[in-house]
């Protein structure tokens, strides 16, 4: 899952050494992000690996239930009547670029529906 918020952008997956631990895996192109994660309602992830050749380079494990209270935690969270407006407060001008960008290529799914 794609989880993109005012605290960061995470890739949540279930990979298969987390199955038998009842754990999740939390990617993260920048590390900042999975400590604003952390901060924002997941003092329970584990430690932040790093791996330079793989696709997220930032890395970090927690318990299913913790990574639901934190996805819950983010919601409850919520502010703001405007994402983009909200992420350029929270992270900067630039993080707002990147996310309207990503805004753009999804809206791409919006127009193609449109189509007969």
């Amino acid at each position: 899952m794609w989880l993109i918020t005012t605290t960061g952008f995470y890739s949540i997956v279930q990979k298969p050494w987390d199955e038998e631990g009842g754990t999740l895996t939390v990617r993260a192109r920048a590390k900042a992000d999975l400590g604003a994660l952390r901060s924002a309602g997941l003092p329970e992830l584990g430690e932040v690996k790093e791996d330079t050749d793989a696709d997220y380079r930032f890395r970090a494990q927690a318990p299913c239930a913790a990574v639901s209270r934190a996805v819950q935690a983010q919601v409850d969270a919520i502010d703001y009547d405007n994402f983009k407006s909200a992420v350029a407060k929270r992270q900067g001008s630039a993080r707002a670029h990147i996310y309207h960008d990503v805004w753009d290529a999804l809206y791409r799914i919006q127009a193609q529906s449109k189509l007969p």
